[in-house]
């Protein structure tokens, strides 16, 4: 006799009960038989042409922001849909973990009714996971499955599925969401054809030929810190965040604003009850446990989020990426990259390409680019783990030497007969100098624009001993920005480890040479103390070398510091300065000493003596044609005309003196000679306007360099037209 039990069957609706589930859209029916025993079996997809598929992922946690990404999808898929768009067909890029998924899911989940014959989903990342690979065939073959077709009638071509699909598509409105994908290809194999249809597409970066059947392309960046926050609140509560905020975001600015590192973040925090906002933003702080700090084991992490685009690498442009990770600097070019790689110009830009194309590089402008910090941590990551040991000194040394002969040759192009020590003869020799070329850059942008690129370089090849003679001569070229552009604290950091490496490689006349320079960031600082043990190093260092033309330069230097406490003793060291480099043959230097003298006679009292040394420094260094040493004698030859009582003679040659610092671009000298402007004006019974129009100027120039002058400056400038400063 047959037994009355039911045969299992498979079934396509959903079963709720304890015993059964869902998988990837398909239900599971558990069935129970002799003795009790319960076994699980997962359902086929239906057959026939009323099977609705709902297979786009759900969001586990509630949606934050994106308003006006929501609202451009709505206008190009939705409601706002022009009518004379049939099939809607967008296409979000971004770098992975950027949130893409998240967001199509929900405007989809939002936008259901718009869809009634059902929404498909294909993960390409996923199906490149399996044997089958990233096939476009086989992603064509499971949404014809979920569409009702039955397995026996798909065929085996591309061709024949594509067609079948877009028969299938026909007559209904589908929402098919694509994710991950990496090739233009993936998308147009599966573009729906009923009238009110749409194709959704995520991939790494942009698919240009996306763009040609007529997608819409939308970036997807990381958040802001707002909407982090609102994203760590939404997970871990309000009143955690509340508790300390600051610490909050502290880790959403580590976290890049990238969700799926707040995610894992906010995992962290509630599953771990010990484990405090503070702490966890303190274990982040460290670049080199960031990542491993922003995992839930192996393959819940930012690590293997990154790794979905980097598998999809050719070789060498996987090592670019790997390399790049070790570039000292927050921007490179293309010829640094190159560089990096130790490979030609032509391959990096196409290499560099495909890597923005991920969006795992982003253009920063004027033909550099840069990470996300996460991303390029995910770079070193890869480039330890895979690179052969002493790449990274290797690389460290090529990028270094690259900068040096790239300064030297800006520094050149500035001025040609600058005092230097490193005999750079060889390097330059095979080095081609764009800045010498029709359309090249102008040296001091190029300086200004690499200049935290160059300290970040001189930070790094510092901690090389075999790099030491790289360091102190990058060091003294990279100064030519700042006798120009006063970036006080940047000085001062590239001019200690130039003479820290100088020292270390024992050589004198360096250490002595950048030694003396750097007293002049420390007294611009007011720390006088420290810049004269520097030149008391220098001088000492100088006598060792022998060098007559050092020993005159830091005779210079030292001047420079007694005239704030010694005139007497600033101006024997001015004289000194001036009989070493005569003697040495060096009539620029003389020049400079005889300037520095000249001023020191002003300032004593002896205007008229101040006059005769200065109007012969002047002349020597305009036969020289150096218009801005020449525009600084002129400013020093103006006060002394305001010393003697010939104001209008001092305001003409101190205007002109700021007139052409501010064209030869030395902010510095310029801001002091309008402040000495601004003064005789004011004693002159000038009217305010133009008085507060050079201490502005000035106060700009002292602003953007981190002078402590600009404060007093400011209050000075507020006090313009109040009766006690002579003006109504």
């Amino acid at each position: 006799m047959k037994s009355e039990e039911p045969a299992a069957r498979t079934e396509s609706t959903y079963v709720s009960n304890d015993m059964s589930g869902e998988i990837h859209g398909h239900s599971i029916q558990a069935q129970r038989i002799h003795g009790g025993i319960t076994f699980n079996v997962q359902a086929q997809p239906g057959v026939g042409p009323d099977i609705r598929p709902d297979e786009v992922p759900p969001l586990p946690f509630r949606f934050i922001n994106r308003f006006k990404r929501l609202a451009e999808l709505d206008a190009w898929l939705g409601t706002g849909r022009s009518r004379s768009v049939k099939v809607g067909f967008g296409a979000l890029y971004g770098m992975s973990g950027v949130g893409k998924t998240a967001l199509v899911s929900h405007w989809a989940e939002e936008k259901r009714d718009l869809f009634p014959d059902g929404q498909l989903y294909v993960d390409f990342a996923a199906l490149r996971e399996e044997p089958e690979g990233g096939d476009v065939s086989e992603a064509v073959r499971r949404c014809l499955r979920s569409l009702g077709v039955d397995e026996s009638t798909i065929p085996a071509s591309l061709a024949d599925r594509t067609r079948l699909f877009r028969s299938r598509s026909s007559g209904r409105k589908l929402l098919v969401v694509l994710d991950n994908v990496s090739q233009p290809a993936q998308a147009a194999s599966l573009i729906p054809k009923g009238e009110g249809s749409a194709l959704l597409v995520t991939s790494g970066g942009p698919l240009g030929e996306l763009a040609l059947d007529g997608a819409r392309m939308m970036p997807v960046g990381p958040l802001d810190r707002r909407s982090g926050l609102e994203l760590l609140t939404e997970r871990c509560g309000e009143a955690v965040i509340e508790a300390d905020r600051e610490s909050a975001s502290r880790l959403v600015d580590l976290c890049g604003g990238l969700p799926v590192a707040l995610h894992i973040v906010a995992a962290r925090l509630l599953t771990d009850p010990g484990l405090t906002m503070s702490r966890l933003a303190g274990e982040l702080a460290d670049e080199s446990g960031r990542l491993a700090g922003m995992s839930l084991g192996e393959e819940r992490s930012v690590s293997a989020v990154l790794d979905l685009g980097y598998r999809d690498f050719s070789p060498d442009t996987a090592r670019l990426y790997r390399l790049l990770g070790w570039l000292p600097g927050a921007t490179f070019d293309v010829g640094v990259a190159a560089v990096a790689a130790d490979i030609d110009t032509s391959s990096t830009g196409t290499m560099l390409k495909a890597l923005v194309r991920a969006s795992l590089l982003e253009p920063a402008g004027d033909g550099r680019y840069r990470f996300h910090d996460l991303v390029r941590l995910h770079a070193l990551e890869r480039a330890a783990a895979e690179e052969p040991e002493g790449e990274r000194l290797a690389l460290t040394g090529r990028v270094t030497t690259h900068y040096l002969a790239l300064t030297a040759l800006a520094d050149r192009s500035i001025r040609q007969d600058r005092l230097r020590i490193a005999d750079l003869t060889a390097l330059l020799a095979t080095a081609p100098d764009p800045f010498g070329a029709e359309a090249g850059p102008a040296p001091l942008d190029w300086l200004e624009a690499e200049h935290r690129n160059i300290l970040d370089v001189l930070r790094v090849a510092a901690r090389e001993e075999t790099l030491r003679t790289e360091v102190w001569q990058l060091s003294e070229a990279f100064t030519a920005l700042f006798f120009h552009n006063r970036h006080l604290g940047d000085w001062r950091e590239s001019l200690e480890l130039g003479a820290a490496a100088a020292a270390a490689a024992l050589e004198p006349t360096a250490e002595a040479r950048l030694r003396s320079l750097l007293s002049r960031p420390l007294m611009d600082q007011g720390e006088h103390e420290a810049a004269r043990r520097e030149l008391d190093t220098a001088l000492a260092c100088a006598a060792v070398s022998g060098d007559l033309v050092v020993r005159a330069s830091v005779q210079e230097f030292s001047g420079r510091y007694w005239e704030h406490f010694d005139l007497s003793r600033a101006m024997d060291a001015y004289r000194s300065a001036f009989e070493l480099s005569t003697a040495a043959n060096e009539g620029r230097g003389a020049a400079i000493a005889a300037y520095f003298l000249g001023c020191a006679q002003d300032a004593a009292g002896d205007h008229g003596e101040a006059l005769i040394t200065l109007r012969g420094a002047h002349a020597e260094l305009t036969a020289r044609h150096d218009l801005r040493m020449a525009a600084r004698v002129l400013a020093a030859v103006g006060l002394a005309h305001d010393h003697l009582g010939e104001h209008d003679e001092a305001i003409r040659k101190l205007d002109e003196a700021a007139r052409v610092l501010r064209e030869r671009r030395a902010t510095h000298y310029e801001a002091q000679a309008l402040v000495a402007l601004a003064g005789i004006k004011e004693r002159s019974a000038a009217g305010p306007e133009a008085v507060r129009a050079d201490l502005t100027r000035a106060l700009e120039i002292y602003e953007a360099g981190g002078s402590p002058q600009a404060e007093a400056l400011r209050r000075r400038i507020e006090g313009i037209g109040r009766p006690e400063h002579g003006s109504e």
